[in-house]
């Protein structure tokens, strides 16, 4: 089967492409070494309507579904993993949002999350649940109108920058995973506070740090779907957060590979470029292929999620492969550079960093382990 993008998808490729180039390509290297956040990328994003693309049109977004946000999420990481990062966490609540809020939650903050004035961020990790997130402890007790929340959650992206939270609490501690709701926070919620700042190896100007809920209060019409509907809620964001997760590893790994087929060129080596020896030619095929392999199969994943499909076993496989890849590829390609790599006179060693988180985030490469073999022995 052939696979091509429409002419709408291409133009928004195109307009990601040289936004990155302008915006971003400039600033990455020395924002990565200042772990420097700009909220005014994220604007500038939204502007263009990038933080909208999983936005109904009736309130503000462009909806152009995930095989039209791929395109966007590959060129924004091909400059700056940071800023996709920052980026594909805010779709990953504002999906959900549009999915199982009510008009009422729709209304209040789609539109904002559309145009930039909210930016999102989800949390489900905590020191005691990360691959095992059934076993959170974060809770929420309903006193009336409103849950008290009270609890830690580490590693979340955005933490502190964010405007906006989709928190993961258990309702009902004896339930497991049927006993996790899901609420929507607002930064400023007396009882919410930021701890820790990560210093982190890779994708460094987008910050990470821990949550603390102590008497949070959260007004009972802030809670996403039912109670106790938590863990859907959370599942179904994390096939989407799959695929966005995917576009923003492939991003730095497909620009090692532009980086070391231009190095390959310019590089002499006993008397000619190294591009000219087989053994460079082999590895840049496979590097090419792998990585077009990878797109693929995360483009079939966006193409059954926008279509309504099952698309669990899909996004799982296609993270597992792509992030993988991604880290392989830009392991290989500094291989090409030699020494250079090792140096932050260019930017390899920023492509490398930022594809290894890849292997961890929205389930590491070991929980797709888990969840592929499930879908294929059903």
């Amino acid at each position: 089967m052939e696979f091509e993008l429409s002419e709408e998808h291409k133009a928004l490729k195109e307009l990601a492409r040289k936004f990155a180039q302008k915006e971003l390509s400039p600033l990455a290297a020395e924002r990565d070494e200042k772990e420097e956040f700009s909220r005014e990328t994220f604007n500038k994003m939204a502007d263009l309507g990038f933080a909208g693309m999983f936005c109904p049109e009736e309130y503000g977004g462009t909806n152009v579904g995930f095989v039209g946000a791929m395109g966007v999420f590959l060129e924004l990481a091909k400059a700056c993993g940071s800023s996709a990062g920052t980026l594909a966490v805010h779709a990953l609540i504002q999906d959900p949002i549009a999915r199982h809020g009510t008009d009422a939650q729709k209304s209040r903050y789609l539109p904002p999350m559309t145009d930039g004035r909210l930016m999102g961020a989800f949390a489900i990790t905590e020191p005691g649940a990360g691959s095992d997130a059934g076993s959170l402890q974060t809770s929420a007790r309903r006193e009336g109108d409103a849950y008290m929340l009270n609890g830690t959650k580490i590693f979340i992206t955005s933490g502190g920058e964010a405007d906006l939270y989709l928190v993961m609490a258990k309702t009902d501690k004896t339930l497991g995973a049927r006993g996790v709701s899901a609420f929507l926070v607002e930064k400023g919620t007396p009882g919410f506070n930021f701890g820790k700042k990560e210093k982190k190896m890779g994708l460094r100007a987008s910050p990470t740090r821990e949550l603390i809920f102590e008497g949070c209060r959260v007004p009972a019409a802030n809670r996403i779907g039912d109670e106790g509907r938590g863990f859907h809620v959370a599942m179904g964001a994390l096939d989407g957060g799959r695929i966005t997760t995917s576009c923003v590893n492939l991003g730095p790994a497909m620009a090692a590979l532009e980086n070391a087929v231009s190095y390959s060129k310019t590089r002499v080596q006993f008397g000619k470029p190294i591009c000219e020896f087989q053994g460079i030619q082999f590895s840049l095929a496979e590097m090419a292929t792998q990585l077009k392999a990878a797109e693929l199969m995360v483009y079939h994943a966006a193409y059954r999620m926008d279509q309504g499909l099952p698309a669990t076993q899909a996004c799982s496989m296609a993270k597992l492969f792509a992030t993988e890849t991604a880290f392989q590829v830009a392991h290989r390609a500094l291989q090409v550079f030699g020494g250079y790599s090792y140096t932050k006179d260019y930017p390899m060693e920023r492509y490398f960093r930022d594809t290894r988180v890849g292997l961890i985030v929205e389930g590491t490469s070991e929980i797709q382990k888990m969840v592929i073999p499930r879908s294929i022995l059903q």
